[in-house]
């Protein structure tokens, strides 16, 4: 009698164990299938650059975790796939605190005048033209002293791409005056949904009185209004898909587990706030003429230094 019972218990976690092992081959093969459907979909999108020889760049990436424990990307936003001597239009920095459950976001202005190991003191932005992103890495770590352990390079109609498919009703932002000029795109005043394209010229939008520093600040707001509209259980079948669109138009180091990995969490209603960084902080920098430079931001190195320490140990 009790050797019946066992083996009827025993059948009964043997048929659970079965409809597990089902339920997430399921998640997985619908998750790859939904991955690779966003991928060719971008791959579409790009055959044209592929027909006439645009290929993605081979880099190296020595980084490691900084020395406060935290994940650090590098991201680097661009015109170009691929292409040499093209310079970063977008300087960032994402910090994920896998211990404190913390996203973080630093954005470095593209003039700051830095120096560039080997190569003497340029705006920041020369050196992923002078060598890449592992120069970018190296020239961050002396000058400010924090490690970066991945980069990510993202062509900018890979954002378009992204946002188009992630928002089909757009992403509601508040834009808080006129852009027209060198945007490709004309944007109104005032609380509305902006689809890729609109979304793209938002962020790249610098043509007034405040010129770069208005474009980081409204960098940052869009990927925080972004975050917090994909956030949600909701998003989370979305998340494979949306990482197949984006993948054609980026350059990393980062395999697709790092991504889901980080992503599922960033993308999780309990995630909080994305705190915001900008290098240089107030009241530390002059404009300065250099020849063959142009304008430069001169910086208090010490200062921004000390601030950006204070900022990651928040």
């Amino acid at each position: 009698m009790r050797s019946e019972k066992h083996k009827k218990k025993k059948r009964k976690w043997t048929s659970v164990l079965l409809v597990l092992f089902v339920l997430v081959g399921g998640i997985a093969g619908y998750s790859y299938f939904q991955y690779k459907q966003g991928i060719n979909q971008s791959n579409k999108k790009i055959n044209q650059d592929n027909e006439n020889g645009v290929t993605e760049q081979v880099y190296t990436f020595n980084g490691k975790k900084d020395q406060y424990g935290a994940t650090n990307i590098l991201l680097l936003g661009s015109d170009t796939r691929g292409e040499k001597d093209a310079r970063a239009d977008t300087i960032m920095i994402a910090h994920y605190n896998e211990d404190k459950g913390t996203y973080k976001l630093t954005s470095i202005m593209r003039d700051s005048y830095v120096d560039i190991p080997g190569h003497g003191s340029h705006k920041i932005n020369q050196a992923f033209r002078l060598g890449g992103p592992e120069l970018m890495r190296k020239t961050i770590k002396e000058n400010f002293d924090i490690d970066l352990q991945y980069f990510t390079i993202v062509d900018f109609e890979g954002f378009v791409q992204l946002i188009d498919e992630a928002f089909p009703n757009g992403v509601e932002i508040n834009v808080e005056k006129k852009m027209e000029e060198m945007i490709g795109v004309t944007l109104e005043p005032g609380l509305q949904r902006l689809n890729g394209e609109e979304m793209l010229g938002f962020v790249r939008f610098r043509q007034d009185a405040v010129g770069d520093f208005g474009r980081v600040k409204r960098q940052q707001q869009a990927l925080q209004a972004i975050g917090d509209q994909l956030s949600g259980i909701q998003t989370l079948p979305k998340l494979p898909k949306l990482i197949g669109v984006v993948t054609p138009y980026v350059n990393t180091n980062m395999n697709t587990g790092d991504i889901l990995f980080m992503a599922k969490d960033f993308f999780s209603k309990d995630r909080g706030v994305v705190e915001t960084f900008r290098i240089p902080v107030q009241d530390s920098y002059k404009d300065t003429r250099i020849t063959g430079e142009g304008l430069v931001l001169e910086i208090d190195l010490e200062q921004n230094k000390e601030a950006f320490h204070q900022f990651m140990t928040q």
